[in-house]
């Protein structure tokens, strides 16, 4: 550990150096570009290695995945039920969609559509935009100041054709946006999830200690998320709050499309009318549920494939190390003895410790989920980076020049600097124009 932790300092301290050098030349900071959103997927299917029957669940999971929901199943082309009464998206695989099934959001947003589906006259909301991120709300407070956090849907079954004289109104959120009091989050990817589901906590934890003179020295800490009941790491979701696939399935299941299922059997909202089905909507009495699918599909659905390496994202994979970008963002976490064997004792290059760390101000969304406070998010996983369109949990922006920089925030009288300021500040002031942008390349290739 000594010899790293001098190996590394070194490293900081030419590039400081040569940042230095750098900056009196008078060399802008600002020349090199995002590359784009990379061509032609290179995710979506399942894991090498399934066995024939394996294969065929997962087949059948993704099925379940891509199916659109109606209120009772009448809708022509949408088969499924039980969605609503408030809702956000008609479908799991609406949302995640970029590059294919199982990313994010993609290029043209499927809410502006699903607002007025099958006679719906749902008004989109300021924040929608044909060509923005999908997105869903969250308000930071209740109207008596206390904490909130909850997902607030943007539309309402009302007036569709198969609602049934159900009349919820749907959120106005004008008077919240005024009040500041809205925050957005954009899917996550879920590729590789039971890789990630696979990773044992004893693992996260042992890297979480590693290197441990070098985060210090560069004011990384980090902790994990953990589940109230059975005390293990909780590891999906933007702060981490969800334990598994499945309940990370049953809850986007319930918050995004409003269909009542094993996992969270309660419909979240009521009223005369509008409770047309019995709950919980999906069920196992006929076979697998939806929920149970949807955790099988994210098990099974193997990580994104990178790009073939070039001298640039090789000098730009060794630069992100350097500088210490990998003591958050790890490279690869090896997966524990899992019932799949190709998910099991295998290497999980996810980018990802999976730990919360302090972001600053900047992306504080002033919601805690867990032990995961209003300025902590989850390590996001990087594989697939080079394909994704929108970044940051709220979906802020598309330029990667730009989310790499946002993660440096100095502190203000309610929230801490960010664990990554050092790093960032690296990146701005001792690196050249073209090593910047080899590091740019090299997350484009992921």
């Amino acid at each position: 550990m000594a010899n790293e932790f001098s190996r590394q300092m070194k490293c900081l301290r030419r590039l400081v150096v040569l940042g230095a050098v750098v900056v009196a030349a008078g060399v802008p900071l600002t020349a090199q570009t995002d590359p784009g959103v990379r061509a032609g997927a290179s995710a979506g299917g399942p894991i090498s290695g399934l066995t024939s029957a394996q294969l065929a669940l997962f087949n059948a999971a993704k099925a379940a995945f891509q199916e659109v929901d109606s209120v009772t199943g009448t809708e022509p082309g949408a088969a499924g039920k039980g969605l609503g009464p408030r809702f956000n998206m008609n479908s799991c695989a609406g949302c995640h969609a970029q590059p294919a099934v199982g990313g994010t959001s993609p290029f043209t947003n499927p809410q502006i559509g699903v607002a007025t589906e099958f006679g719906a006259v749902n008004t989109v909301p300021s924040f929608i935009s044909a060509t923005g991120p999908v997105r869903e709300a969250r308000f930071i407070r209740n109207p008596d100041g206390t904490p909130d956090g909850g997902v607030h849907d943007l539309f309402s079954i009302a007036h569709r054709g198969d609602a049934d004289g159900c009349t919820i109104a749907q959120t106005d959120f004008a008077p919240q946006i005024s009040a500041g009091n809205v925050i957005f989050r954009i899917p996550t990817p879920v590729f590789g999830g039971g890789l990630i589901e696979a990773i044992a906590d004893s693992t996260i934890i042992a890297n979480q200690t590693s290197n441990a003179a070098v985060k210090q020295s560069l004011g990384i800490s980090g902790h994990p998320n953990f589940s109230g009941n059975d005390g293990t790491i909780t590891r999906f979701g933007w702060k981490a709050q969800n334990k598994s696939l499945l309940i990370f399935g049953g809850e986007a299941y319930n918050v995004e499309q409003g269909v009542t299922n094993e996992a969270f059997p309660d419909p979240r909202e009521t009223q005369p009318g509008c409770g047309l089905l019995g709950h919980p909507e999906d069920n196992s009495l006929a076979g697998n549920s939806d929920v149970t699918n949807f955790g099988l599909f994210m098990r099974m659905l193997a990580p994104p494939t990178p790009a073939p390496a070039t001298a640039s994202t090789n000098n730009g994979r060794n630069l992100f190390n350097q500088i210490g970008c990998a003591l958050c963002h790890t490279p690869t976490l090896p997966t524990n003895i899992n019932s799949i064997a190709a998910l099991s004792q295998t290497s999980a290059n996810l980018l990802s410790d999976l730990l919360v760390h302090n972001m600053g101000p900047g992306l504080a969304d002033q919601v805690t989920q867990g032990n995961a406070t209003g300025d902590e998010f989850r390590t996001a996983p990087l594989w697939g980076l080079g394909q994704r369109i929108f970044f940051l949990h709220d979906g802020r922006t598309r330029d990667l020049l730009v989310a790499i920089r946002a993660h440096g925030s100095n502190g203000n009288a309610q929230f801490r600097p960010s664990e990554a300021n050092a790093v960032i500040n690296t990146f701005n002031n001792s690196l050249t124009t073209s090593q910047r942008q080899d590091i740019l390349n090299y997350l484009r290739s992921l």
